[in-house]
């Protein structure tokens, strides 16, 4: 299995020619990486306006490998090709490098390169990828990518420092200035100037900051700028790019590896959700809960990605006005900061008339109001990473338990209790930082019992049980909250204003029908609509055009499968397969949320002519495209299973053909989608399914004319 790294953006402040010195230091030798023990210089050349240098080296490292496996494998060192090209016209340095050492068994390829910020032509950016492919090492694979990897993490920590020790040195050599390439001149000459020349009419810049004293600045994730100074604006990562001295900053200290994974899985979520990707923070908390293991974060993020859309969690804050109950009786609330600068929520359970709640507003009411204080807790901690000046992305619970009894194990109370939990656990993980549980009584270990096995490992440990006082004491609450915010009713001197609760009055108790049916339009308020493909049974949604121009706009998700996306037009309207067809072979459909409307006996191109090209679409991608009509009459959208061979389009099978695929669980797809028809005059603005995802239209729409693609790129800029 093929092993891909990648680093992120380092921005050095210094300008490319002045680091390409700096650079040319580290050969033939540098004593600041000891493994490097010599090059030679295998073949070199110039072009003829001496623009471009091309250089290739035979390096030779002294890998740090148990001294067995190098008797093993009959080596002392590992030999290195080195190919480097220096573009001074286009002020670029493109290094490729792979092992001539073991090429048959391992395969080692790397690729870096220098470049001039693209905000900054002062600056220089440098990115670096690599690849490790181990076909075969004489049983050892196992402890040969460990040392790769090893090498990898200490390559990449290295080459940073490097650099900026050859910049430093050059700058107590007084040279400061190295000037750019022209046509004139045949080589690039070092200047050492401290002082400009008098009189001052081209004086050289001088560089007086060092790198690691500049600013640190996070990039918008809007592709706009940001208006604190003009530094950070132009310290903005480039290219949209992870910068290094960002996940410091912003993201907490990471192994190359774990940045590595970071922006692999960001750059895959770029490709497959069409721009909309959550932010950096929310990304990386998915990658902790499953150890940086790659598939198993991707498969939970996407998860909770759909069902982030599907609930429209993204506008919660917005949208959702807590009930005037929760307000009086929920006994939780936001309570300053602890120590870390993590946010405090304060969580009052003993006093809570959680049976009262349930009764009054339902399981699902309780569960949008710890969604929404989820959702307060994360802008919360965006908050506090800008006020103290570093990573906050997790926040600290203290739960008073005192008054906890019997009637808190209500059972409905305790399912509730535990599909919060579910639900909690599942789409926002390692964003509990610390739990404070105080004052426990004696009936604390039964509901413990309960909820724990529906707790992640990870979050339990994060866990703190305080019996008692014996919080008061050493080693207590003061170890994790200043003693100025402790609240009043844990013997502090701080007003809380978090609700003390009580008994919520029977008269505010509704019926089990008027809570099934508030609980039924309370997550059925989405705009997305969910449909099974089955190998096939494709789902298919007929679309009505009447005036012609108008524009039919999609936005769907592949949940499980793959499938291959069509759009149809035809004059007249396909009518569904009766259900008595159905019952007469034992069926009643091939799926509750399954529609099939083109029938059997239809001619492509004859009764029906397709006017996309078929899209094939994986699963956990996110896809948003638009159609201009062309001509009025009905057009079918199509999903369809993706194995069905590609002249099955002409013919599709039907009931008699799908009797024996039904059955198979392993044929089933889902898609969750959502389609809206805009006439030409509203094609600019109204764009609802685009404009909640800040994306442009997908490239499957060749009927897309340049004018309506130039409207959707002025609509998704706004």
């Amino acid at each position: 299995m093929v092993q891909q790294y990648q680093s992120p953006v380092r921005v050095y402040k210094h300008s490319f020619e002045l680091v390409m010195t700096a650079y040319e230091r580290r050969f033939p030798t540098c004593h600041l990486i000891p493994m490097f023990v010599d090059s030679d210089v295998l073949n070199e050349e110039t072009s003829e306006d001496n623009s471009t240098h091309k250089i290739e080296r035979r390096c030779k490292l002294d890998v740090d490998a148990p001294r067995l496996l190098k008797r093993i494998a009959g080596v002392d060192y590992v030999y290195f090709i080195q190919k480097n090209t220096l573009n001074h016209k286009e002020r670029t340095l493109h290094i490729e490098s792979h092992n001539e050492t073991f090429s048959n068994r391992v395969i080692i390829h790397e690729l870096c390169c220098y470049s001039v910020h693209p905000e900054n032509e002062d600056w220089t950016c440098f990115e670096q990828s690599a690849s490790l492919d181990i076909k075969s090492f004489f049983g050892f694979e196992s402890t040969v990518e460990k040392i790769a990897m090893k090498q990898y993490a200490n390559s990449i920590k290295k080459g940073k420092e490097i650099i900026e020790y050859y910049l430093r040195e050059l700058e107590e050599e007084g040279i400061t200035h190295v000037p750019r390439w022209s046509p004139n001149t045949s080589f690039v000459q070092p200047i050492v100037a401290v002082t400009p020349p008098d009189p001052p009419t081209t004086a050289p810049i001088a560089i007086t900051a060092p790198a690691e004293s500049t600013k640190d600045v996070a990039p918008c994730k809007d592709n706009s700028v940001p208006v604190d100074s003009a530094n950070e604006a132009l310290a903005a990562t480039p290219d949209d790019k992870l910068d290094a001295d960002y996940i410091n900053r912003y993201l907490g200290d990471l192994t190359p590896l774990q940045e590595s994974c970071l922006i692999r899985l960001r750059s895959w979520l770029q490709e497959t959700h069409k721009g909309k990707i959550p932010k950096d923070q929310h990304i990386l908390r998915f990658l902790r809960a499953r150890d940086f293991n790659m598939d198993k974060a991707r498969e939970i993020l996407c998860q909770s990605l759909t069902w982030r859309k599907q609930h429209q969690v993204d506008y919660l804050l917005d949208t959702w006005s807590s009930p005037q109950v929760l307000h009086d009786y929920y006994t939780g609330g936001w309570h300053h900061h602890d120590r870390d600068g993590r946010p405090l929520y304060i969580l009052r359970l003993g006093q809570m008339d959680t049976k009262g709640l349930v009764r009054a507003l339902g399981e699902e009411s309780l569960l949008r109001h710890v969604l929404s204080i989820n959702e307060e807790g994360l802008r919360r901690c965006e908050e506090n990473t800008k006020v103290f000046g570093r990573p906050i992305s997790c926040w600290t619970c203290l739960v008073d338990l005192e008054g906890l009894n019997m009637r808190h194990l209500w059972r409905p109370g305790v399912k509730a209790l535990l599909r919060i939990i579910e639900v909690v656990e599942a789409n926002y993980p390692e964003t509990l930082g610390r739990l404070l549980i105080l004052r426990a009584p004696r009936v604390f270990p039964v509901l413990w019992t309960l909820v724990s096995p529906f707790i992640d490992e990870n979050t339990r440990k994060k866990f703190l049980i305080y019996a008692g006082n014996d919080y008061q004491g050493p080693g207590g609450l003061v170890d994790y909250i200043d003693k100025e915010v402790i609240p009043d009713f844990l013997g502090g001197e701080c007003m809380c204003e978090v609700p003390e609760g009580g008994l919520v009055p029977k008269s505010l108790y509704r019926t089990p029908e008027e809570l099934e049916n508030d609980d039924i339009k309370l997550w059925t308020e989405t705009i997305y609509q969910s449909a099974s493909v089955f190998k096939g049974a494709p789902h298919e949604l007929l679309i009505e055009i009447i005036d012609a121009s108008s524009v039919i706009t999609w936005d769907f998700d592949v949940c499980k499968g793959d499938v291959v996306f069509n759009i149809y037009h035809s004059k007249r309207a396909p009518q569904p397969p009766k259900k008595e067809a159905l019952a007469s072979h034992g069926i009643t459909s091939p799926g509750g949320n399954n529609v099939q409307l083109i029938d059997k006996s239809w001619q492509l191109g004859q009764d029906y002519s397709m006017v996309e090209s078929p899209l094939t679409c994986k699963e956990g991608e996110s896809v948003q495209g638009s159609h201009v009509t062309r001509w009025p009459g009905f057009y079918i959208l199509q999903w369809r299973f993706h194995s069905m061979p590609a002249c099955a389009a002409t013919n599709l099978p039907r009931v008699d053909d799908v009797l024996a695929t039904l059955q198979v669980s392993s044929h089933k797809c889902k898609v969750m989608y959502y389609t809206e028809v805009l006439g030409s005059e509203d094609f600019r603005g109204s764009m609802t399914s685009l404009e909640s995802s800040h994306s442009g239209f997908s490239q499957l729409s060749a009927a897309t004319t340049s004018s309506s693609q130039s409207q959707s790129s002025s609509m998704i800029s706004r």
